[in-house]
């Protein structure tokens, strides 16, 4: 590569980390993106996980363009540098393919403590009580919303409702929930 393509297209990479430049990133895409994709299949990577390694390198530029110093290599040797670091990353990921069993989030959660378990079924207990204090026909939205998962278009289609008669209905019906649980006003013999 000739030094006035080498610093063409270290403007263009100039241009993409300055100004987000489409069409600089567009050139950049075409020319790099095939001799990459060649790169990495010579190194017995197959076409799709070439593919998926050049749109990584591809991303990077985009991102992480203001990474790349024209002063201590060309383009095409920065470029060329993270697709083979990131074929022998994926490399790696596909031979220790095994999962950490001490991993938290592959952990299942621990079990509610006692005294959540009774905390929560005391507020169930407080809620269903509240709810017996509606109107039926807003304790059949509620139900039908948060029990049923229904969204407020379905229940307006199932009960003939208009769409905005079911969502005041629905609002009105936590304001009064709202007010009956502030302020104990839940009657019961609990």
């Amino acid at each position: 590569m000739n030094v006035e393509v080498r610093q063409h297209f270290a403007a263009l990479a100039v241009a993409v980390a300055r100004n987000r430049d489409q069409a600089a990133f567009s050139e950049l895409f075409d020319f790099f993106a095939p001799r990459l994709k060649s790169f990495l299949m010579r190194q017995n990577a197959s076409v799709a996980e070439a593919e998926e390694v050049v749109q990584e390198v591809m991303v990077i530029l985009w991102q992480k363009a203001h990474l790349y110093d024209p002063k201590k290599s060309s383009l095409s040797t920065w470029l060329f540098r993270i697709a083979r670091n990131r074929r022998i990353d994926a490399a790696r990921r596909q031979r220790n393919g095994t999962l950490d069993v001490h991993e938290p989030l592959l952990l299942p959660a621990a079990p509610p403590a006692p005294d959540d378990l009774i905390e929560s079924a005391d507020r169930e207990q407080i809620v269903r009580i509240a709810l017996t204090q509606l109107p039926a026909e807003q304790v059949t939205l509620i139900q039908m919303a948060f029990f049923f998962g229904q969204s407020h278009s379905e229940i307006s289609a199932a009960t003939g409702l208009p769409l905005g008669t079911v969502k005041s209905r629905i609002r009105l019906a936590f304001g009064k929930l709202r007010t009956l649980l502030e302020a104990g006003g839940v009657d019961s013999a609990y």
